[in-house]
């Protein structure tokens, strides 16, 4: 673990991100905005949950700040770079104009992404691989509510740190490493994604949906997931030597590098 460099902009080949949750109160935006400001990249992955349709429809959260990373995305994509959309199950409802362009951004159902190494990942965002999702869909919108009220509480408790000269704590991240069902489930679907990879002749994959963000190996797959800008703060840059790594954008506006994939 160690400093990336904190002279900007950090160029890099490619950028992964997912679950901002725009429309959602949770959303880290001017956090997202410093690291979109700070990096150049020739290909940017918006790997799902971008827009939290879910969310707003029980009612409309749209500041300025979520405004201007919309902007923001549109003009990387004016100005040079390829911009890739995968939806996920929060911004579903984009699924219905897959195969088009809007704004130069590009929507996909998936992606295959060829790293500089020659190494290729298949991009998508996960929910498929969610039997919640995918067998219950209202179930998991219970869950979602549950989940944003956990993330309600976890905001006030942090105002209350802030205020006693601490620093951010997650409370959701805790009960994710401490609840048993919750460890079990992230491990199975790390393992379904990866499974899945594998039977497609790539040798990574990159996804997000779970809020856990990750690189590791499994089974020979590079398992890769963008982690998330309502908790973790978390993206995958591509160096232009083809390594992948797994940057935490902290408030400070300084990515720390958790791990790289320099495998195959």
């Amino acid at each position: 673990m160690g400093h990336v460099s904190a002279i900007r902009p950090l160029k890099v080949r490619t950028v992964f991100i997912s679950d901002v949750h725009l429309g959602f109160r949770g959303c880290s935006a001017e956090l997202l905005l410093d690291f979109l400001h700070s990096v150049e990249c020739e290909t940017l992955y918006l790997v799902g949950d971008i827009v939290d349709v879910w969310n707003m429809k029980r009612g409309i959260y749209w500041p300025q700040a979520h405004n201007n990373v919309i902007r923001t995305l549109l003009g990387k994509a004016k100005h040079g770079t390829r911009v890739v959309f995968v939806p996920g199950n929060h911004d579903e409802l984009f699924r219905d104009y897959v195969g088009m362009c809007f704004g130069n951004v590009e929507i996909r159902s998936e992606a295959i992404h060829e790293l500089r190494d020659g190494r290729r990942l298949l991009v998508l965002h996960g929910d498929e691989f969610d039997s919640v999702v995918t067998c219950s869909p209202w179930l998991a919108k219970l869950g979602s509510h549950a989940y944003d009220m956990l993330l309600e509480l976890n905001r006030h408790l942090n105002v209350v740190r802030r205020r006693c000269g601490m620093g951010y704590w997650s409370l959701s991240a805790f009960l994710k490493k401490k609840v048993k069902n919750a460890v079990n489930y992230i491990s199975s679907f790390e393992e379904a994604v990866a499974n899945e990879a594998a039977s497609r002749d790539v040798q990574g994959v990159v996804c997000g949906h779970i809020h856990h963000a990750e690189i590791r190996c499994i089974g020979g797959i590079d398992y890769l997931n963008c982690g998330d800008w309502v908790e973790s703060h978390t993206a995958l840059v591509e160096h232009h030597g083809g390594e992948v790594e797994l940057l935490h954008w902290r408030e400070q506006g300084v990515a720390m590098t958790d791990a790289v994939a320099q495998t195959g």
